[in-house]
């Protein structure tokens, strides 16, 4: 054969031709991945997406200050004023692998350009290790195939293109390349060798697990997988000491050196994962070697069963450190409708059938058809098998290819997971198709010989299906598998990856290049004073922070979801309380991004809402609240009613009023709101540089202020009025002397008789007024839970000076502080909504984004918080010991709101003094 010519040596390695043609398919796929993922560049040379720009900044930060200082850093820009511990929260991989390729390629060129560059490298790089990954279980024909659909994969390409400095194309390189040299050192028999390949598999996937949490994924077909080798793999003495070799060096790395995952993911369920099936593995190899022959496969079935079943007692008992919302979402795709926080995010939703076609189309016809050749049972005894795979490689590619297609189809961002799946088995599946239309039989002819005794029978290769149908067979195969490369002409699986840079289009729906969000931050950056903090939507945090250099409140990293949520109700409230909002929380200016589309009619200017920034977010907003939907849109559920425009601070910042309702389809208006309308809108700016208002306009970006018909992507900045209330408010005083600090007193006029509730702390006693006359059911459990002792020892684990202290999670008294706040009494109660007002230290009932999980876990408020009235139930009102809970609510505490010191914010002991007889119960 041409291809096994051989070329040179280089020691006891002989190159052949086919090493040549094997290099040249692994460039082409390198260059088509690369070209494909640059397409954006097109549109502009900058980083995509939100969080690349915090990934660049923690970068420039590591260059310019060191390792220590990284790993020490509280950035201070970041969810003002609590600040970031980037250490203990970001891709800290992502980080040092940036930092250290550029030092050594990094040239001449500027970090950010680098930065940019850097996913398209690794992405490409990650096509060759999915060749090296795949040849390990099916070969190298299967291999090159898996390397050239990896390059053209669309969820791993939109997900990894020029500019997305984000996890995934760097977790899922050394994810990848920990599976492969894990099955690499699995098939080695050299042990020395598998030694090293295993130690080397368990390090590059704990940096993979560090460097994106989606690669965690793979403790789940790797755990499966650890319970089947046994019974797949006849090696059992390399089994019991190679898996747990991988295993140690696995979590040694995960949870040693990196604070994220860190200790918490060894000793937690993502740890049990991986290290409950070694365990297993372990006891099933033993009970297998000391059970004799008859009894072996019975005894070994009957431990597995029970080990199982003290596993899940384990997994469910609640004594390890449970996952994050996004993690239990990702298996049970059932939640996201739980957390609205989490389901707004395109990224956590669930893909649709057609996007699924789309995305994976003809490889899930080759993934089928290849499993089916794979297993198929031969009828004829002496045909040889089309592909010659191990059982345990065939089982592996089965296990990842079930649980990938699954963590997908539930997740849209871990459609990279099923997107490998499919590739290995697609690749694995081509190859066994191929090798089996192509390849020659040994049959029992008939040939004649030239020898002095003539003819003699004997075998002979020949070829049954001949070659046209052969070159046939492979030109079908070429064109099915460009047709999703070519059609549909603007939605192919080439043209679906190029989409502009998201600082250019602003995340909307349109393909436009702008410079609105660059020229805004850049406005902000040099004319706000270097101190002031910027709030915003938290999708545009990290933006604010590296282009605009100035503080925000929340960002990407959703560290504080309850932050979120209280800047979502600061949009929807009533000026005057947005404004007060806006004030404790430090905000100096508040930014507003808008999109649509401005139409000239007869010489007028009219605009229509709708393509992907704030007005497209506000139902978001509303659901995060914890908001009634109807109060602030119409039946569609997207068109603002005149009380969001009239009575919201969001309303009042977009720049717009309605002017008629239009149907296109019967050219109709109408002044009203009818289902099927459009909205129509004139331009009208409500709080203007020079007014009194409670903001001020002071920017607005080029394409809101277009004079021809288009698209427009504005961006809004308003600097928070610090007059405002002292202009609206303010009352002559005698004499022009100084007012007296008003006294704190009850802002209610309850007339309730009901118990006291007093509260021993380290600080003092807080004494609370139960108002058992407008929650009746909420005292009687909080009262009850009291005098059983079911508070004593917890802490106030959530303090957010300005809004709130939170107790009454037993999880406190001895769980991790990972489990702090999720805690509850074993049953829920209903809430009971009255009129009072959440003024200042007022106690209410704690619940989850259902109205009717309230439990045990109480809040006293800090300050006035309106967007609670008529969400939370309302049940008593501190009477006395304010100072003591203002103690509390100084407390040092840690980037998730939690105190430093438990101890100092531990409750002793909740007393019950009755009413009636002033006595304790």
């Amino acid at each position: 054969m041409i291809q096994d010519t051989k070329l040179f040596n280089i020691r006891n390695f002989d190159f052949h031709l086919r090493h040549l043609l094997i290099i040249a398919i692994l460039a082409i796929s390198f260059s088509i991945s690369a070209m494909v993922r640059s397409q954006a560049a097109d549109y502009g040379f900058q980083l995509n997406e939100f969080d690349p720009y915090f990934n660049y900044r923690a970068t420039q930060y590591l260059l310019d200050h060191g390792i220590d200082a990284y790993v020490h850093w509280h950035d201070d820009m970041s969810w003002y004023p609590q600040g970031r511990d980037v250490f203990a929260t970001a891709q800290v991989p992502l980080h040092f692998t940036d930092a250290i390729l550029y030092k050594i390629f990094g040239g001449g060129t500027s970090l950010y350009n680098f930065t940019i560059i850097f996913p398209v490298v690794f992405g490409s790089l990650t096509a060759i290790i999915v060749f090296a990954l795949v040849r390990v279980i099916g070969g190298t024909t299967a291999g090159l195939f898996a390397s050239l659909f990896f390059a053209l994969s669309p969820p791993i390409i939109v997900r990894g293109t020029i500019g997305w400095f984000k996890s995934e194309p760097l977790g899922l390189f050394y994810g990848l390349l920990g599976i492969y040299l894990f099955l690499s050192g699995l098939k080695s028999d050299n042990p020395k060798i598998a030694a090293a390949k295993l130690i080397g598999a368990g390090f590059f996937l704990g940096v993979g697990f560090a460097a994106w949490g989606g690669v965690e994924f793979f403790l789940i077909p790797l755990g499966l997988f650890f319970i089947v080798l046994p019974f797949v793999k006849k090696d059992h003495k390399f089994l019991l000491w190679a898996i747990p070799l991988f295993v140690v060096a696995t979590m040694v790395v995960a949870g040693g050196m990196f604070a994220r995952p860190g200790p918490s993911f060894v000793f937690g369920i993502r740890g049990f994962v991986l290290i409950g099936p070694t365990i297993l593995l372990v006891i099933i190899i033993l009970v297998h070697k000391f059970s004799k022959e008859p009894v072996r496969l019975r005894n070994t079935l009957l431990v597995l069963a029970a080990l199982v079943i003290i596993g899940i007692v384990i997994f469910s008992s609640g004594i390890l450190h449970t996952a994050s919302f996004r993690y239990l979402n990702a298996v049970n795709p059932f939640l996201t409708s739980e957390d609205p926080l989490v389901d707004s995010v395109a990224e956590h939703a669930t893909p649709t059938l057609a996007q699924n076609f789309t995305y994976f189309s003809v490889l899930m016809l080759f993934a089928g058809l290849g499993i089916w050749l794979i297993f198929r049972k031969n009828t004829e005894t002496n045909s040889p098998q089309p592909l010659s795979l191990r059982n345990e490689m065939i089982v592996f590619a089965l296990i990842i290819g079930i649980v990938g297609a699954y963590a997908g189809s539930t997740f849209s961002r871990l459609e990279l997971l099923t997107a490998t799946s499919v590739i290995v088995l697609s690749s694995v599946g081509l190859t066994a198709i191929v090798s089996e239309i192509l390849r020659k039989e040994e049959k029992h002819v008939k040939v004649t010989e030239p020898s002095k005794k003539g003819a003699s029978k004997g075998k002979k290769t020949i070829d049954l299906l001949g070659r046209i149908p052969k070159i046939s067979f492979v030109a079908v195969i070429v064109a099915i598998l460009l047709v999703p490369t070519m059609f549909p002409v603007n939605a192919n699986w080439i043209s679906m990856t190029k989409a502009p840079p998201t600082i250019l289009n602003g995340g909307s729906n349109y393909a436009i290049s702008t410079d609105d969000w660059p020229v805004t931050l850049n406005w902000i950056k040099t004319n706000t004073p270097k101190d002031s903090v910027v709030a915003s939507w938290w999708d545009y945090g990290y933006w604010i922070q590296t282009l605009g250099e100035r503080k925000s409140l929340a960002d990407n990293a959703t560290i504080d979801t309850e932050r979120i949520a209280t800047i979502a109700r600061m949009f929807l409230s009533s000026p005057d309380d947005a404004w007060k909002a806006l004030r404790e929380m430090g905000a100096n200016y508040v930014l507003v991004y808008v999109v649509g589309q401005k139409f000239i009619s007869n010489g007028q200017e009219l605009y229509v809402l709708g393509g992907g920034g704030d007005e497209s977010k506000k139902q978001w907003f509303i659901r995060i609240a914890g908001y009634n939907l109807s109060k602030f849109l119409e039946e569609d559920q997207f068109t603002p009613t005149k009380y969001f425009w009239q009575n919201t601070m969001l309303g009042q910042m977009f720049p717009f009023a309605t002017l008629t309702y239009y149907d296109p389809n019967t050219h109709t208006e109408s002044a009203n709101y009818t289902l099927g309308y459009t909205a129509i809108y004139a331009k009208t700016i409500k709080y203007p540089e020079n007014g009194n208002g409670p903001l001020r306009l002071v920017y607005s970006s080029p394409s809101i202020n277009r004079n021809d018909s288009g698209i427009f992507s504005g961006v809004l900045l308003y600097q928070v009025n610090p007059d405002y209330m002292q202009q609206a408010n303010s009352v002559p005083q005698a004499n022009n002397l100084p007012q007296a600090k008003p006294e704190v007193k009850p802002t209610s006029s309850s007339n309730a008789t009901g118990d006291t509730a007093t509260i021993d702390t380290k600080f003092g006693e807080i004494s609370i007024k139960l108002l058992d006359n407008v929650a009746p059911k909420t005292v009687s459990n909080f009262e009850k839970l009291a005098n059983s002792g079911f508070y004593r020892g917890t802490i106030f684990h959530r303090i957010m000076p300005g809004f709130v202290i939170q107790a009454g999670d037993p999880n406190t008294i001895n769980g991790s502080r990972d489990t702090w706040g999720l805690g509850d009494a074993g049953y829920t109660i209903p809430p009971e909504f009255n009129n009072m007002k959440f003024t200042k230290y007022m106690v209410g009932m704690a619940r989850g984004s259902d109205v009717n999980s309230g439990s045990s876990q109480f809040f006293i408020t800090l300050g006035d918080a309106p967007w609670l009235d008529g969400q939370y139930t309302l049940f008593g009102q501190v009477i006395s010991g304010q100072d003591i809970v203002d103690k509390i609510a100084s407390l040092k505490t840690n980037p998730t709101n939690q105190p430093e010191d438990a101890d100092a914010a531990r409750i002793d002991k909740v007393t019950i003094v009755s009413a009636s007889n002033n006595t304790a119960k």
